[in-house]
């Protein structure tokens, strides 16, 4: 009766996969105190996983995810660059450029 229930407990849930995307939901829109929740999360689901799976296959789905991932924040990265551009020159810059631009339009 005992190996019931761990055979139970050891079988993986939706109610795991729930949890899971959901901390990873919370964390990709930048909710970062949810990271805690997301490794504990997804350590329960790669246990769960890897009493099911060959290590083959563990190692290639382990491999799947963290391309995923890498794709996903190298996208998240380059939209961040986007965006408007904006002049980060100092104010003290400026004046020394408008300057010169006046004075060299002058000698003309």
């Amino acid at each position: 009766m005992d190996s019931q229930i761990e055979q139970q407990l050891e079988k993986i849930m939706p109610e795991d996969l729930a949890r899971t995307f959901e901390s990873a939901f919370h964390v990709i829109q930048g909710r970062h105190e949810h990271m805690d929740d997301l490794l504990k999360h997804g350590g329960v689901l790669l246990r769960k996983a890897a009493h099911k799976f060959t290590p083959t296959q563990m190692v290639l789905g382990v491999a799947a995810l963290a391309t995923v991932a890498i794709i996903f924040i190298g996208r998240e990265i380059n939209k961040e660059g986007e965006g408007e551009a904006q002049d980060v020159t100092p104010r003290e810059d400026k004046r020394q450029l408008a300057g010169s631009h006046s004075k060299g339009n002058g000698n003309k």
